[in-house]
Formats: structure tokens, sequence, C-alpha cells
């Protein structure tokens, strides 16, 4: 049998191909608009915002937005406490994740395929879910209202993703890497940390992001468990904004909008390469 080739307008150009161009054009300009408009009301003066008819450019554009977002509110005092908590959130998740990945991809005991069931179960479960039971059980404990218990509530959400994604990693090193290493003296601590661990660093870097995102955005559990205004994290800063009394300040919000997506746009283009990488390998090995 003979291979078929693609019908050819008179042109050259695959036939279809100019409405697949047009069809993801439309849809890019569908996504990218509500990022335009965030930010074409950011630079605009109240009264701009507020108007019925829709401004496409602001007539006098300011800066005004971003001044009040980060001087008149406590947006300096919440983005500590969001480093923080993304910090730690992230990194106690790699931890985790990768010593988890690590016993579940190199080593056989019982109970395994019953572990990486329940880590499926656990990712499948809706956060919402989760946040009455774990509310309850941190209140119980003493972690309600403290940086550690937001921490650990970050945690058990992007801990089955980062496991699944880095047991991938693994299982696509060669057994012979990990012998080879065992042969030259290495113990089981060294072969994981000096030989295995850097072999799944693109793994390490889709799940940083992922953490990075879930932990950043949060605003649900971030404004459940922190009952002190001192502890709220940016995305409740964000929700300031609007209150009962004075309504909705569109433009202060918009600008601390823009604000508030800045370090995950800046994080997300310097990995992009890396993150693509990591996500397609662990979701097609193991």
């Amino acid at each position: 049998m003979t291979n078929r080739r693609p019908r050819r307008d008179h042109a050259g150009n695959p036939v279809g191909g100019w409405w697949n161009n047009t069809a993801a054009i439309i849809f890019s300009l569908i996504w990218v608009f509500p990022v335009y408009w965030m930010v074409n009301t950011a630079f605009k003066p109240r009264s701009e915002a507020m108007t019925s008819t829709p401004l496409f450019v602001p007539k006098a554009p300011t800066l005004g937005n971003f001044d009040a977002a980060i001087s008149q509110t406590d947006f300096l005092l919440n983005l500590r406490n969001s480093l923080i908590v993304v910090g730690g959130s992230v990194v106690l998740a790699l931890v985790l994740g990768m010593l988890a990945a690590a016993a579940l991809s190199r080593f056989r005991f019982r109970g395994r395929r019953t572990i990486m069931v329940a880590i499926l179960i656990f990712q499948m479960l809706p956060g919402t879910a989760l946040l009455i039971p774990t509310f309850l059980v941190f209140n119980q404990i003493g972690l309600l209202g403290t940086f550690l218990g937001l921490v650990l509530a970050y945690v058990a959400l992007v801990l089955p993703f980062s496991i699944w994604v880095m047991r991938g990693f693994f299982i696509a090193i060669p057994v012979e890497v990990e012998e080879a290493a065992r042969i030259d003296g290495a113990s089981t601590w060294q072969i994981l940390v000096r030989v295995l661990f850097p072999l799944v660093v693109p793994g390490v870097v889709a799940t940083s992001v992922f953490a990075f995102i879930t932990a950043w955005n949060d605003y649900l559990i971030a404004y459940t468990f922190m009952q002190d205004q001192d502890h709220y994290t940016l995305p409740v800063w964000l929700a300031s904004f609007s209150t009962p009394l004075t309504g909705t300040d569109f433009g202060g919000q918009m600008a601390g909008s823009v604000i508030f997506s800045l370090p995950v746009v800046v994080f997300f283009l310097i990995i992009q390469r890396k993150l693509v990488t990591g996500i397609s390998a662990g979701a097609v090995k193991g």
C-alpha cells in the first residue's frame, strides 16, 4: 500500500492549513484578551475604569493604581507571607516527593502497588473535599492559623502529583547506573543523592512549578486557615480590593493582579523548556 499524500491547493499549501491557522489565531486572541483587559484597566484612572463605554486604550494612563496597591495596603507583609509559604511548600514537596518516588521505583516491598493506587486516588480527589477534614484536624493539633499548617495543607495537595511524575524519571534511569555506583563502593544514600537525584532534574523542575503555582494562587485554604490578617497571603490581599462598603476598586484590583501575576510569569518563562520536557517524560514513562 502507498501512503496518500495530503491534498494541496494551487499554491502548494496543505488543504486545511489556512483554516487551522485561523482557528489557532482566534483561540489565541480569546485567551489573551482577558490578560490584555487586566493590564489595560490597571493603567486607567477610576473615571475611565468605571465608564459604561469600554475603553480599549486608556486616555490618561496612570501609575496611581500600582502605587495605591503597594503603598496603601499590606502588600509587603502579605508578599512576605506568600514567599514563606510557597518556599516551604515547594521545598518540602520536592524532598518528600523525590524520596517517595525513589522508594516506589527502585525498591520492591509489600504494599507498593497499593500505595501507588492510593496516590492516584488521592490525586483525583478535589481539594475542596479535603478542606473541612483538614481544618478540623489542624484545629485539634494547634496548626490552624500557622504557616506550618498552611505549608502542610499545600504539600498534601501537590505531593501525589509530585510522586507520580518523579517516579517516571526514576524508572527511566537504567539499573546499570545504580549497580556501577554500588560496585564503586557507594552506599544507598550516596547513590540516591549523587547519582539518581541529579538525573531527575527535569522532573524536579516540573513538580516545583506545579507546587509553586498551587501554593501561590490558592485563596480558599489561605483564607480559611489563616485567622490573623497579618498571616494572609497575596491571593487574600488581592480580594481586599472588593468590600461591601466601598464596592470594588477595579483599577487597584487589576493593578494588584498584574503585580500578583508577574512572579509566576517570570518563573515560567525561565524554566519553560524544562517544564514541557519534564511533564512529557513523566507522563509516558513508568
